[in-house]
């Protein structure tokens, strides 16, 4: 697929009144009828430099990981970075489904399992999607046999495909890559969590979810411990995010669980749960709507590349 027929990312049409307030402290004293999302930057949060690669992971499933990713990855291609996405989830392949990979004709297929099994390298399972600056990494039902066949060097295997790739041409492939991981423990998610650099959250806005925080954040510690002490968590974003007194309790109690990262909420969307049926980021099908501002404002503020709509 050529680079000339992929459709672009587009500019957002909002105006500047549309863009959340960037904070560096929630004043938790502001009434509530005067209360209005904001994004946390505190002070001890540092944007991260390309190339960079982000690991999208929630144990708790229905937390908006998928639509994470992929607005993500439309906000920051839109910004004329080199973007690839891997999908990791087994249990659903939404990211694959939502991107279609564009498989060339006559030639093998290969998926992140074959990456995991050395059928191929990492380069060679990665196609063009039909967005410009997007490439994906497709995963498929049979990822899961790395989960019970278990080949040798599996929890590593992805940071060193990654390093693999640096050595080969010398320089990382992509400006960004976004790892889209699945929603339990198991031996890909090590891997994925393995590979990282920064780990962005997705968090829905429910008493379930924030039981599920505490679940991964000692997934994240085990893995910072054993196999991948840079590991940091860069992001938290409320998902669906609606104005109500237990988001804002939500929100203060992740500010505290993790001082350092950005708490940045996406406003609920209608549009947005459509995107994947029309088998589009929600930036291309609903360029007006919040989430896909929301997502674009974080996007610029993860990296040192810059604001941008």
């Amino acid at each position: 697929m050529s680079d000339a027929t992929r459709l672009a990312m587009p500019a957002l049409p909002h105006a500047p009144g549309d863009r959340l307030e960037v904070v560096s402290t929630w004043n938790a004293e502001t009434p509530y009828q005067s209360w209005r999302p904001q994004i946390l930057v505190p002070d001890g949060f540092r944007p991260s430099a390309a190339p960079v690669t982000f690991v999208v992971v929630n144990q708790k499933g229905g937390a908006g990981k998928t639509t994470t990713t992929v607005e993500l990855a439309a906000a920051l291609a839109a910004m004329g970075l080199r973007v690839r996405v891997i999908d990791a989830d087994h249990q659903e392949a939404a990211l694959s489904a939502w991107l279609l990979p564009q498989y060339p004709e006559g030639s093998p297929r290969h998926s992140l399992r074959s990456v995991f099994f050395d059928e191929c390298t990492l380069a060679e399972a990665t196609y063009p999607t039909r967005f410009g600056n997007i490439d994906i990494v497709p995963a498929g039902l049979d990822l899961v046999r790395v989960e019970y066949e278990r080949p040798i060097g599996a929890e590593g295997a992805l940071a060193a495909a990654l390093a693999r790739e640096v050595e080969e041409h010398g320089k990382p492939l992509y400006d960004v890559t976004l790892l889209d991981a699945a929603p339990s423990l198991g031996l890909v998610t090590v891997s994925v969590l393995t590979a990282g650099d920064r780990a962005l959250v997705p968090l829905g806005i429910g008493g379930l979810d924030l039981k599920g925080m505490a679940s991964l954040h000692r997934t994240i510690r085990v893995v910072q411990n054993k196999t991948n002490p840079k590991l940091t968590v860069g992001a938290v974003f409320l998902t669906a995010w609606d104005k109500s007194g237990f988001a804002r309790q939500l929100a203060e109690r992740v500010s505290l669980d993790y001082p350092d990262a950005m708490v940045a909420p996406v406003r609920r969307s209608i549009r947005a749960a459509e995107a994947p049926i029309a088998e589009q980021p929600v930036r291309l099908y609903a360029p007006e709507s919040t989430a896909a501002l929301d997502y674009s404002q974080s996007a610029g503020l993860l990296l040192e590349w810059g604001v941008t709509a």
